[in-house]
């Protein structure tokens, strides 16, 4: 399983690599909310993005009412304090009635191949947890392998560097960051959802021992852009605060209730004309998680794997407008028990797989209306399917 997803991902990169040689020249190939703010010679700069969608479940011999939300409204705003430093913050309404912040962090220039980033910042893993605006991605509902395996959207709180160098077409984040909140008075890892349950969000965040996130993505070639990241470390538990040194039987506890996690995550993107192509490859190994679930009770996988491969061709490519019109087909395969320790019994409801048909239009660079149909099924023969509409803004 875990050779023919690496083997189906490296095949379509070097496809990508070979078709975009092609065609001469550099460019970087996608920019983010913040990124845009950065950018911005204003003193303050405003943005924001929104997304509304309509969800209706397909169960068969069953009704199931359909679902209409606000599902994001975001605001950002950026305050330029000289030419070398700025301040970018982010605030989400997630479904009307939650407020959370989703960005908040200083950036200073030291030089443009090196800038000091620190507070509440994304984790730079894979292509939708720093690409999440609607108008960047096909379908009205983002991909679930950045739902269960990269836990999308996901930030936490810590300080590192970033930056670009231009010559060598790279452009590089490192960041030691606090980790998952994995046990606080109870487990919050499982087997459907992974690490999701365990985001702190910058909500009064605590810390056992930090954690390293790095990526590094090549744009050296026109229309394609090739990512490589890595997050280590240990998850959080609250069993240490206050423990005593040389109680052995506390800290066995303790270590009982964190989990060691390493995820490696290959992505790419290419556009050229009105051909859009995109993967992701995401794989996490825990470590101690047979303590971990026998502490806790939960199902956590030893390991988790998940891939996906788009494409979608822009049908007004070459008209006389600035509208888009993408169809396109999304293929995800993710499993979030891969392998299990001890006795653990690996779930076969945790190995899906997604297929999403739809198309969107773009009415101009910041507005796209989205339909699409998502069908679902997994390794112990369950299906179902999703019929989606959604509307999605940034500016």
């Amino acid at each position: 399983m875990i050779k023919r997803s690496i083997l189906l991902l490296t095949l379509f990169l070097s496809v990508s690599v070979i078709y975009a040689q092609n065609t001469p020249g550099s460019e970087d190939v996608s920019i983010n909310a913040a990124e845009k703010l950065l950018q911005s010679d204003s003193k303050i700069s405003i943005g924001g993005y929104a997304q509304i969608d309509f969800n209706q479940p397909i169960n068969d011999g069953k009704y199931s009412n359909a679902n209409l939300d606000v599902h994001r409204l975001v605001l950002l705003f950026a305050y330029r304090f000289s030419e070398k430093t700025n301040f970018v913050t982010e605030i989400e309404l997630e479904h009307v009635k939650e407020v959370f912040v989703e960005q908040a962090f200083l950036n200073h220039e030291i030089s443009p191949w090196l800038n000091f980033r620190g507070g509440l910042m994304l984790v730079p893993m894979g292509i939708t947890n720093e690409y999440h605006e609607p108008p960047t991605f096909n379908g009205v509902e983002r991909p679930n392998l950045d739902s269960k395996i990269v836990p999308t959207t996901w930030r936490e709180i810590g300080a590192g560097f970033t930056g670009r160098i231009d010559n060598a077409s790279l452009k590089y984040q490192v960041y030691l960051m606090n980790g998952f909140n994995g046990y606080n008075g109870g487990g919050t890892f499982r087997g459907t959802d992974g690490y999701r349950k365990g985001r702190q969000k910058g909500a009064e965040s605590f810390m056992s021992s930090p954690t390293l996130s790095a990526k590094v993505d090549y744009y050296g070639i026109s229309g394609l852009k090739l990512g490589v990241s890595t997050y280590n470390g240990k998850s959080q538990s609250s069993l240490y605060n206050g423990l005593d040194k040389d109680d052995n039987a506390a800290i066995a506890t303790a270590d009982s209730s964190v989990i060691g996690i390493s995820m490696f995550g290959v992505d790419a993107r290419y556009r050229t004309g009105g051909l859009e192509v995109k993967g992701q490859l995401n794989i996490a190994n825990n470590k101690n998680t047979d303590e971990y679930n026998d502490f806790t009770g939960k199902d956590m996988g030893s390991q988790m794997l998940g891939w996906y491969l788009e494409a979608g061709y822009d049908l007004l490519f070459g008209a006389d407008t600035n509208q888009r019109l993408v169809p396109f087909i999304r293929y995800e395969k993710y499993n979030t028990h891969a392998k299990t320790e001890g006795n653990l019994e690996i779930n076969k409801a945790y190995d899906r797989t997604d297929v999403t048909v739809g198309a969107g239009w773009w009415l101009s660079s910041g507005t796209v209306l989205k339909a699409d149909y998502q069908f679902y099924s997994d390794a112990a023969d369950n299906s179902n399917g999703q019929f989606n509409l959604g509307i999605g803004i940034w500016f």
